[in-house]
C-alpha cells in the first residue's frame, strides 16, 4: 500500500513537471469529496455529477457568474422583448408560451455526429416518460410539444407563462443516436442501462470542451480535450477528477502533490480551509464564495414521529445553530431561517425563526405527548422512545462534526439521535433518492437565483418506484397551499406580486419545516498559485461550466 501511494505521488510530480504549452498544457488534478452515483446528466441530482458533466455537456441556458441567464448551447437567448418568445392561447383556454431556440451550428458530439433537434426531441421524450427516472421530470412535462424547423432550430410550447420561461438549466441533451435504442428497449430499466454508465468513455456522449477517456469507479475520472468542441480550446491536456471522501485525506493529497486543487463545490469544509490558509498561503490561494448552498436536514415525513410539526419545530429549537457556526466555521456560515438565501432578491425576513431555546423545545415535545423517561430519553404513552436516525455523507468532516453536536444538543431535550452515515454515491444514489432514510438526512441543495422549489416541495414530485424515483421531494411533503403558491409564482410575471408570493412560501416553509434549515454555506476554493481563470458563481452553476477559461500562469 505504501509503495502504491508513493507511486501515485511520483506520477503526480512527473505530471506537474511535464512541459506545458503557453497558457496551460499538462495535467490538472482536481480533488473532490464525492463520486457520481451516475453519469447520466438527467438522472439523480448529485453535485459531483454536475461538476464533471459541466466539462462534457452543458444545458441550453444557465445563469452566469453575474447571475444572468445566458445561452450555452443556443445561439441567442429568446425573450419576449426580442420576439424569441411569444405568449399563446392554449386549447384549454389558458395561456402558454412559445420559445424559439437555435442550437450552435458547430455543436457536434465527440464521435462526429452533429447535435441536432433530434437530440432535443429525444431528451424531451425521455424526460416525459413516467418510468425514466429523470430527476426534474416536471420540467419536461411542462413542455406540451416541440416544433422542429430544421436540424438546428426548434420551438418549445410550454403549458404556462412563467417568469423563467427561457431558463433551461435542467434541460441537458442526450445523444439520441446512442441512447434511443437503450431507452426504447425498456424505459423502466433505462436508468440502470444508460450508456453514460455502461460505456462512459464513448466519445459520442460529449459535446463540451472535454470528454471522459477513463475512470475508476469510486476513485477518479479522467478527461481530455474533445476534438469536436466548437468553443475556445481548453488549456489543459488532461484533467483528472479524483474522489477522496475524507476531507483530512483530501488535504494530505493536496500537500503531497497528488492533487493540484480542491473544488469549492465539493471540497474542504470552511473550518478546514481557514486553518489551511494560515499554514499554506505561500503555495495556494483561497477564494471564499458565499452563495446559494443550503445546508439542511431533510425530514422523513412518513415517520409518525416526524409527521408531527411540533417535533420538527422542537428539533430546530433544540439546535444551537449559531454556536455551531461560530465554533466550527468562524461565524462565516450564516444560520438559515428558510430555503431562500438572504443573497436572493426574493428573500423575506418576515418569517418565523427558531433561535436556540431548549425550554421551548421541551415544552413542544411534552405538548406532543413525549415525556421524560429513564436516562433522560423521552417516551410516548405507549413507552416508545423518542429515537431518530440522522444520516449524512460519510467522510465529510464538517457534516460529521455538526451531526455529533446536534446529537448532544438533542439529547439535552430528551431526543436520542443515532448516527449512521454512508458513502455519497450510496447516500444519494439509493438512500435519499429512493426515500430509504427513516429519520433525518443531512445534505445541501445548490440552486440558481430565484429558484422555484417545485421539485423539492410540490406534492407531485415525490419519488416512487412507479415514477422511476423521479422528483426530489424526498421528505414526502404534501401541502395544497404550498402547491398553489409554487404554481402561482411560476406564472407571475409582475416582480412585486411575485415577491409577495415568495414571502408567503417562505412563511409556510418556516412553519411546516419539511426540512430543518441549518446554514448558508460559503465555498472555499483552494487553488495553486499558478492556476488562473477559476471564477466561482455562488449558485447552481459549477465553476467547470467555464473550464475552458482555466489556464496556467507560471510567471
Amino acid at each position: 500500500m505504501i509503495l502504491v501511494r508513493l507511486a501515485m505521488v511520483l506520477l503526480a510530480a512527473i505530471a506537474l513537471a511535464a512541459p506545458a504549452r503557453a497558457g496551460g498544457g499538462g495535467t490538472l488534478t482536481i480533488g473532490i469529496t464525492q463520486y457520481p452515483s451516475t453519469l447520466n446528466p438527467n438522472i439523480d441530482s448529485m453535485l459531483a455529477k454536475s461538476y464533471v458533466q459541466a466539462m462534457t455537456l452543458r444545458p441550453l441556458t444557465h445563469y452566469d457568474q453575474d447571475w444572468q441567464v445566458i445561452c450555452l448551447l443556443c445561439v441567442e437567448l429568446p425573450t419576449l422583448e426580442n420576439g424569441g418568445a411569444r405568449i399563446e392561447a392554449l386549447a384549454d383556454g389558458g395561456e402558454g408560451i412559445a420559445v424559439d431556440y437555435t442550437l450552435q451550428p458547430g455543436a457536434t458530439w465527440g464521435d462526429g455526429t452533429p447535435v441536432t433537434t433530434d437530440d432535443v426531441v429525444f431528451t424531451w421524450e425521455v424526460g416525459q416518460h413516467p418510468q425514466s427516472g429523470v430527476s426534474n421530470f416536471e420540467l419536461y412535462q411542462r413542455i406540451l410539444s416541440i416544433d422542429v424547423h430544421d436540424e438546428k432550430s426548434f420551438t418549445l410550447h410550454v403549458d404556462r407563462v412563467s417568469f423563467d420561461y427561457n431558463s433551461l438549466a435542467d434541460f441537458r441533451l442526450l445523444p439520441a443516436h446512442i441512447e434511443r435504442p437503450i431507452f426504447e428497449a425498456d424505459p423502466s430499466a433505462y436508468r440502470q442501462r444508460t450508456a453514460f454508465d455502461a460505456d462512459p468513455t464513448n466519445p459520442g456522449l460529449a459535446w463540451g470542451p472535454y470528454r471522459i477517456v477513463s475512470l475508476t469507479t469510486g476513485a477518479e475520472i479522467a478527461l481530455e480535450p474533445n476534438p469536436t468542441w466548437f468553443g475556445a480550446p481548453p488549456a489543459f491536456d488532461r484533467i483528472v477528477v479524483r474522489t477522496i471522501e475524507n476531507t483530512a485525506a483530501l488535504e494530505a493529497n493536496l500537500l503531497s502533490g497528488a492533487v493540484d486543487m480542491i473544488a469549492g463545490e465539493l471540497g474542504f469544509t470552511l473550518d478546514q480551509a481557514l486553518a489551511f490558509e494560515q499554514r499554506n498561503r505561500e503555495r495556494f490561494s483561497l477564494i471564499y464564495k458565499p452563495g446559494l448552498i443550503y445546508e439542511h436536514i431533510d425530514v422523513m415525513l412518513d415517520n409518525p414521529i416526524l409527521a408531527d410539526a411540533r417535533v420538527r419545530q422542537a428539533l430546530l429549537l433544540g439546535a444551537d445553530r449559531k454556536a455551531i457556526s461560530e465554533q466550527l466555521f468562524g461565524g462565516q456560515q450564516p444560520v438559515a431561517d428558510s430555503n431562500v438565501s438572504p443573497l436572493d432578491w426574493v428573500h423575506s425576513s418576515e418569517i418565523p425563526t427558531y433561535p436556540y431555546d431548549p425550554e421551548a423545545a421541551a415544552a413542544l415535545l411534552e405538548e406532543a405527548g413525549w415525556q421524560k423517561g429513564s436516562r433522560g430519553i423521552r417516551q410516548n404513552a405507549d413507552g416508545q422512545p423518542l429515537r431518530l436516525e440522522i444520516m449524512t455523507t460519510a467522510g465529510n468532516r464538517s457534516r460529521e462534526l455538526v451531526q455529533q453536536v446536534l446529537q448532544s444538543q438533542w439529547r439535552e431535550i430528551g431526543i436520542d439521535a443515532t448516527i449512521r452515515n454512508e458513502p455519497a454515491r450510496v447516500f444519494f444514489g439509493e438512500t435519499v433518492t429512493k426515500r430509504k432514510f427513516t429519520g433525518l438526512a443531512m445534505f445541501a441543495w445548490l440552486s440558481s437565483p430565484e429558484n422555484v422549489p417545485r421539485t423539492t416541495l410540490h406534492s407531485d414530485q415525490i419519488p416512487t418506484e412507479a415514477n422511476g424515483w423521479g422528483g426530489q421531494n424526498y421528505t414526502g411533503y404534501k401541502n395544497p397551499e404550498m402547491d398553489e403558491l409554487i404554481d402561482a409564482i411560476e406564472v407571475e410575471l409582475d416582480r412585486e406580486k411575485r415577491l409577495a408570493l415568495w414571502a408567503e412560501l417562505q412563511r409556510i416553509y418556516a412553519e411546516d419545516l419539511p426540512a430543518l434549515p441549518l446554514f448558508w454555506r460559503a465555498e472555499p476554493y483552494v487553488l495553486p498559485n499558478w492556476l488562473e481563470g477559476v471564477r466561482p458563481t455562488g449558485h447552481q452553476g459549477t465553476t467547470t461550466l467555464w473550464v475552458e477559461e482555466w489556464h496556467r500562469n507560471d510567471g
